[in-house]
């Protein structure tokens, strides 16, 4: 994605995040049918981040990413939880 992409997608949606540099603690993939979901956790946050991609891909515990997110909830359980909807995510 361009800057001027980037800059464009963060304009139309003033929900989403741009972190650059973020830290990853833990990185769990889980199959579901055709998808893995992903769940990262980030230093210094304690709600957990999350997306999907079709293919598995490397562990990224330890690796610093630029992440585009916007909050979410979920409910499990008639439980409401919160996380991170991650749209983008890359290797800094």
């Amino acid at each position: 994605m361009t800057i001027k992409s980037l800059k464009k997608l963060l304009a139309e949606n003033d929900q989403l995040i741009h972190s650059k540099m973020m830290k990853v603690e833990s990185h769990v993939q889980r199959q579901d049918g055709e998808w893995f979901n992903n769940t990262v956790l980030i230093e210094g946050y304690e709600v957990p981040f999350k997306y999907k991609r079709q293919k598995k891909y490397r562990s990224l515990k330890g690796a610093h990413v630029d992440i585009i997110y916007y909050p979410n909830t979920e409910s499990i359980a008639g439980i409401e939880f919160e996380y991170m909807k991650v749209i983008q995510i890359h290797l800094s």
